[in-house]
């Protein structure tokens, strides 16, 4: 009670100047987490001499180090180059920059009269990106607390013996020069960077070698560890490769010293890159504890005074085991670089406090990721920390979890400690990662540890368990198949008049119950429950008032947008590996994303995943629309039907939407020639799906790979008949026929028009004469047709609209036949008919693109869109930034003219 009286007078009489406030956001985030954290239960720290020794550990391939100054100063196509933009984003840490280095307002040029001034320069900028610096700035303020701590607790002792008031001698100038302060970290912190092929980048001389070494001198506790081949010779004379795992220091001179040399019985490359990376330099860890970190995270001088109070954690009462493995929350720094960055750090962080906290006490919380604390001892005597067998294992670090859980481990959750986390920024980059992600789960639902998990669970845990992890996917891909099974449904009911004879039937009976289930509005936006969690954490972590006010910024942002989207990524990927199988690691790359995306790279990225099914819901609702029955009339069916028509414009669009510059008519112009350049290029060998429609049309039949595989295909491309068996006994002309002969005959309708496309493009390349002849007989054809389109809609019952719901059904009908065509390649290749079905699926794409580009095509004449969507979507710095940026390029290029 004393205490709680002295906090309340301390409340009530302290008045807290604007001045004591740092004018830094992310300085007051930090110090509000870091009181806050003080109030939360953790046990307590022993002193550095007794407290658990542990090592940190970083996984590295050949990401960024730190960045050159070409890097920085070279210009996009919009004129911003990455410092202009940092600068722009972060103007009060440039301005503290500047003052530190005894620098006014300096331009890149006179950063390059100084050598000192340019290295410092190169980090400040590399501390503000997803970099292996920033990551090892971020380590080593472990060691530096430790000797911080090691210090005052001596100066404390002394000062108590020396009959001193311990206050008045405590003294924290200086602790780093302290010879006992640093030994006694040195003791209880090492910090080893696995970089696998830091050999190689040292004999190719890379930037990125320097870079590393570089760290390596500024950063004594660091330890790199690397894979170094060498020519060898056999016992029976034979040339072979020779592998040993190495790990080095740097030495007084700045050079590497060699500690440590293993000799490896063959090439440790066998798994995926990252786990063998982390697996064949762990026996160069040290100490009780391992906290795995990954190569773009962060750390804070405060957080790393509470690690001694985190690892005390290993010998505190959590159930009936002592904690095997300590989870920490993370903060994602990289919310602030546009509204797709903001809505990934807010998911993940919703994931990484609720979510996590939840699943620690419910005893189903696994290895996420880093930056979690492992036991070392119990780890690296059972398996290890990372399995490494090649696909299963794509999404490695769940797998230390189920490890830890199946050996009788136990997981905790703790959120007094946080680090810092980089996440994707991009839309392109977070769609790569999500594919990651649910192309690995759909790998662990074939897993035994799943399998070993499931049987081994009680009832309740494992129904958890399900739900967070392969369940999750499990109920977001059949979330999307009820839209599709439900529009279906209202497809046939209205194709074949029975929603109108049923309702009418219920009317009649009396049947409310029946009436009402025929008229069932599906009205919740499927994207939203993807924010629930999220919306949760806010309220819990901010309160209600500022949640309610962020969930309505994210809701002008199109978060709506953006999280129906992320549905189709993870339903696409997952779905496909459950029925092919082949998950694969898809390097996303950390940099800052300020440049526009062509139209060209979104449409192979988004085409297979999003926009054939965002279609294919398009056309099921147009069939609905014009042939259903429904109630209430119109709006009965703008009830209906409004939410898939937000998903279909939510994944034909989004990539358009999250774009940079994405409506500025100059880039469209540019967009759609680099478009139909691709569209029309021949590939052939060696030419990358990135310059060749043919190439990535090869490439995106790469899946379909075993026999199980190609009938659970064919049975799915069957569906899209059901549009031309449907609507051929619609049309007018049929007279209400509903013969098999009306069936029959639209198929031999559909093989004339195959016949009259390949007439159309049909170019002879042996003679120069004929080509112009087949051109005149290609016209004289065109305009035959269209002529016996116009008799026919004059003297029979054909109308337009008969037009219409033909070509769609032979559209559905011409994409299944192409599904199959794919699917049995070898067999239409044997038939002579590969080239054909080649030409038709170019025409497809080039509709489909088509129908994308118009609607930007429009909005790109509109100045404002390209204001508007960089305003909303971007940090109003960036948009500012982004004008002033095209401003000076135009007065510029006025001065040269």
């Amino acid at each position: 009670m004393k205490e709680q009286v002295k906090r309340l007078h301390l409340l009530l009489t302290v008045k807290d100047s604007a001045a004591n406030i740092p004018k830094n956001l992310e300085a007051q985030r930090r110090l509000q987490f870091f009181t806050n954290s003080l109030f939360m239960d953790m046990p307590e720290a022993k002193p550095v001499s007794e407290m658990i020794p542990f090592c940190v550990f970083t996984p590295y391939y050949s990401e960024t180090v730190l960045y050159s100054m070409s890097e920085l100063c070279v210009d996009n196509e919009d004129g911003i180059s990455i410092l202009f933009y940092l600068q722009k984003i972060f103007p009060d840490e440039w301005a503290n920059f500047l003052e530190r280095i005894g620098r006014g307002e300096s331009s890149e040029e006179d950063f390059k009269e100084s050598p000192s001034d340019t290295l410092e320069l190169r980090f400040w900028v590399s501390y503000r990106g997803q970099t292996l610096a920033r990551t090892v700035r971020g380590m080593m303020y472990y060691r530096r607390a430790l000797m911080l701590q090691s210090y005052l607790e001596k100066r404390y002792l002394g000062g108590i013996e020396d009959g001193y008031s311990a206050l008045e001698y405590i003294d924290t100038q200086g602790y780093q020069l302290s010879p006992d302060a640093r030994a006694q970290a040195d003791l209880k912190f090492t910090y080893v960077v696995s970089c696998q092929i830091y050999g190689q980048q040292k004999q190719r001389k890379a930037p990125e070698a320097a870079d590393i070494a570089l760290l390596l001198q500024r950063n004594e506790a660091l330890r790199v560890a690397f894979i170094h081949e060498e020519d060898g010779v056999s016992s029976d004379g034979q040339a072979i490769k020779e592998y040993h795992s190495k790990l080095v220091k740097a030495d007084i001179h700045g050079k590497d010293q060699e500690i440590y040399s293993i000799k490896l019985p063959g090439n440790p490359k066998l798994g995926e890159g990252k786990p063998e990376n982390q697996n064949h330099a762990i026996i160069f860890t040290r100490g009780d504890a391992i906290q795995t970190i990954d190569m773009n995270q962060d750390n804070y001088l405060e957080e790393a005074m509470k690690v001694r109070n985190l690892l005390e954690e290993f010998r505190g009462n959590h159930g009936i085991r002592y904690p095997t493995i300590l989870g920490v929350r993370e903060h994602v720094f990289t919310g602030s670089v546009s509204s797709l960055a903001s809505f990934m750090s807010k998911q993940e962080t919703s994931f990484v406090t609720l979510g996590q906290r939840v699943l620690a006490y419910l005893k189903v919380r696994m290895h996420y990721g880093h930056p979690d604390v492992f036991d070392r001892i119990f780890h690296i005597t059972r398996g290890g920390i990372s399995k490494a067998s090649r696909v299963i294992n794509i999404s490695e670090d769940i797998y230390a979890g189920f490890n830890s859980t199946l050996r009788q481990g136990n997981i905790t959750h703790h959120e007094y400690i946080q680090v810092g986390k980089g996440r994707d920024v991009g839309l392109n980059q977070i769609a790569l990662f999500e594919g990651k992600v649910a192309g690995g789960n759909g790998e662990q639902v074939l897993s035994r540890d799943v399998y070993r998990l499931g049987q081994l669970f009680d009832f309740f845990r494992m129904l958890t368990f399900f739900y967070t992890t392969v369940g999750y996917y499990v109920c977001t891909m059949m979330t999307v198949l009820t839209v599709y099974i439900f529009l279906y449904g209202r497809v046939y009911l209205a194709l074949s008049g029975l929603d109108h004879s049923i309702s009418r039937q219920a009317r009649f009976l009396g049947n409310t119950a029946l009436d009402a289930a025929l008229n069932a509005q599906f009205l919740v936006q499927i994207g939203v429950f993807t924010a629930v969690p999220m919306i949760m954490g806010f309220i819990l972590e901010l309160g209600l008032m500022k949640a309610i006010f962020s969930f309505i910024t994210m809701q002008l942002q199109f978060c709506s947008v953006f999280f129906t989207f992320s549905l189709g990524t993870r339903t696409h990927y997952f779905g496909r590996t459950i029925l092919h199988g082949g998950a694969k690691y898809r390097a996303t790359g950390r940099g800052f994303v300020v440049r526009h995306i062509k139209f060209a790279d979104n449409y192979r990225l988004y085409s297979r995943s999003h926009f054939v099914k965002a279609l294919e819901v398009a056309l099921l609702l147009i069939v609905y629309i014009a042939y259903g029955y429904t109630k209430g009339g119109s709006s009965s069916f703008i009830l209906l039907t409004i939410s898939s028509w937000i998903m279909v414009i939510s994944w034909l669009f989004a990539p358009y939407i999250f774009n940079p510059s994405g409506f500025e008519w100059q880039k469209t112009v540019e967009d759609f020639d680099d478009w139909t350049n691709w569209l029309f290029y021949k590939g052939g060998v060696g030419v990358k799906g990135e310059n060749s429609w043919e190439s990535w049309w090869e490439e995106e039949q790469a899946h379909i790979q075993t026999f199980r595989g190609r009938i659970l295909e064919t049975i799915l491309s069957l569906r899209f008949l059901l549009f031309q068996y449907g609507i051929v006994y619609k049309l007018k002309i049929t007279a209400h026929n509903t013969s098999l002969a009306m069936y029959g005959f639209s198929w031999i309708v559909l093989l004339v028009m195959v016949l009259l496309f390949k007439l159309f493009t049909a170019t002879p390349r042996k003679s120069t004469a004929l080509p112009i002849f087949i051109r005149f007989l290609q016209g004289l054809l065109a305009i035959g047709i269209i002529a016996a389109i116009a008799c026919l809609i004059g003297f029979t019952d054909f109308t337009i609209a008969d037009l219409f719901a033909s070509a769609l059904a032979f559209l559905a009908t011409g994409w299944c036949i192409l599904c199959l065509a794919i699917t049995w390649k070898r067999v239409v290749k044997t038939l002579g008919l590969w080239d054909s079905v080649r030409e038709i699926s170019r025409m497809y794409d080039a509709g489909m693109g088509a129908v994308i580009f118009a609607p930007i095509v429009f909005f790109s004449w509109f100045p404002f869109v390209s204001t508007f969507q960089s305003r909303i979507l971007f940090n109003q710095a960036f948009s500012r930034g982004l004008e002033i940026s095209l401003i000076l390029a135009g007065n510029k290029a006025n001065q040269e003219s």
